[in-house]
């Protein structure tokens, strides 16, 4: 006896594993259950998946059994494939996600060390000015092209500070 039943497992093109399970209903009748999975998809939601059950004589079963289980098993390996997109998919946003959490924390860092780098030197600017140290607290105060967001204050500073310079009797 010649049989093509694998040939025909084969020509479906699904990517996953089969369990077939046959049992004898009557005499003459037959429950065939088919259970197609995948095992190396993640996503548990595949548990859920119900097999497709036949009843019928072996002569019904023999005529008809592919052309039941071809779209659903077609469908299900299509559902498998998604949900394994989807997973991945998920996995690349949280990654992408967390890359930018971490550069906009870097980026905050950086931005509150450069303020308190600013306002040290605008402290010392002003320590100097209270002890009457005009020119060195002219040269202590920070370059406005370092800190475009002060510059206009910086410029002030400066122009407040060289106003107090004593007068250069060689000038």
């Amino acid at each position: 006896m010649t049989t093509n039943f694998f040939q025909s497992i084969v020509s479906l093109n699904v990517p996953g594993d089969w369990k077939i399970n046959i049992a004898s209903e009557t005499a003459d009748r037959l429950i065939v259950s088919v259970l197609f999975y995948n095992d190396k998809n993640g996503d548990d939601a595949r548990l859920k998946i119900q097999p497709i059950l036949l009843k019928g004589t072996a002569a019904e079963l023999d005529e008809g059994f592919f052309a039941q289980i071809e779209q659903p098993v077609k469908d299900t390996a299509q559902l498998f494939i998604n949900m394994e997109q989807y997973l991945k998919g998920r996995e690349e946003a949280k990654i992408h996600s967390q890359m930018e959490k971490d550069k906009a924390t870097k980026a905050e860092k950086e931005k509150t060390d450069k303020e308190k780098k600013y306002e040290e030197a605008m402290k010392k600017v002003c320590e100097l000015e209270a002890e009457g140290k005009f020119r060195e607290a002219w040269m202590k105060v920070p370059d406005p092209k370092d800190y475009p967001e002060h510059s206009d204050t910086l410029r002030g500073r400066k122009t407040e500070l060289s106003k107090q310079f004593a007068p250069d009797l060689f000038v």
